[in-house]
């Protein structure tokens, strides 16, 4: 099936890869090896997993459109692969047909860029490393710096699990039907120095979003409904959220009395 050919859903977010030059750009990128187990979220036609299934040793996609399903297990060049019909926010890794833990890779629908962070965190224990195609917009508010425009609620959410890399920015102009933005290929890491006993996620999640949904006032305002430990807690509560460390967001929750 060609690209063009095939009636694309809007409702899924469907934009394909078609640049030969940038799906090599992604495999160098991601540099598949013989012993790992791949995850692929959304394969689409198939561009990608053609380069790297027969460099790896397990792969596993995970596709909702059923036309896709169909095109992809009659190719005999995929013959082996595992795929998987579904939600892929809806899956439990563990729950696949393939070793733990896995790499992710995956051109996905830019509505669901946020649900499927927050579904890698859920997932911390089944994979090692992510690689995603997400708007670009998105992927400077994933890498935003501190006192910028970028840094934001989600910055310090993903931050507290993850080292998140731009890996180069993409033109709408290699993808089929063609997107209305710009965007950007992202490494996943997680910090091998999270320990989640170290920070109440709850409360953490409750400061980070309590300070930036005021994100021009200062902490003493925009977090004034907390009974916060100031004796013991090191942050000034004249600066604004933009201004704080991860570290700094975790001192505040833990010493919510």
């Amino acid at each position: 099936m060609k690209s063009k050919s095939h009636i694309f859903r809007k409702k899924w977010g469907q934009n394909f890869l078609t640049d030969s030059n940038l799906l090599d750009r992604i495999v160098r990128t991601v540099e598949p090896q013989e012993n790992d187990n791949i995850l692929e979220i959304g394969p689409g036609d198939g561009s990608l997993t053609e380069l790297i299934f027969p460099k790896v040793e397990q792969m596993v996609v995970v596709e909702i459109d059923p036309l896709l399903i169909k095109h992809l297990s009659i190719r005999s060049d995929l013959n082996g692969l595992k795929i998987i019909h579904g939600d892929i926010l809806l899956q439990e890794i563990e729950d696949l047909p393939i070793n733990n833990p896995v790499r992710i890779i995956g051109n996905i629908p830019y509505n669901i860029t946020s649900p499927i962070i927050f579904w890698l965190i859920d997932h911390l224990d089944s994979w090692d490393r992510a690689y995603l195609m997400v708007q670009k917009e998105v992927a400077q508010r994933l890498t935003g710096k501190i006192g910028t425009k970028d840094y934001s609620r989600v910055t310090v959410m993903t931050r507290l699990f993850f080292d998140i890399k731009i890996c180069f920015s993409i033109s709408p102009n290699v993808f089929i039907p063609r997107p209305k933005v710009q965007s950007a290929f992202i490494s996943i890491e997680k910090r091998s120095d999270f320990n989640k006993n170290d920070v109440n996620i709850k409360k953490f999640s409750q400061v980070v979003r309590m300070a930036f949904n005021q994100r021009r006032k200062m902490l003493r305002n925009s977090l004034s409904t907390l009974n916060i430990d100031l004796d013991v807690c090191k942050v000034d509560f004249k600066r604004r959220p933009e201004q704080l460390t991860v570290s700094e967001f975790i001192d505040i929750s833990n010493n919510i009395i």
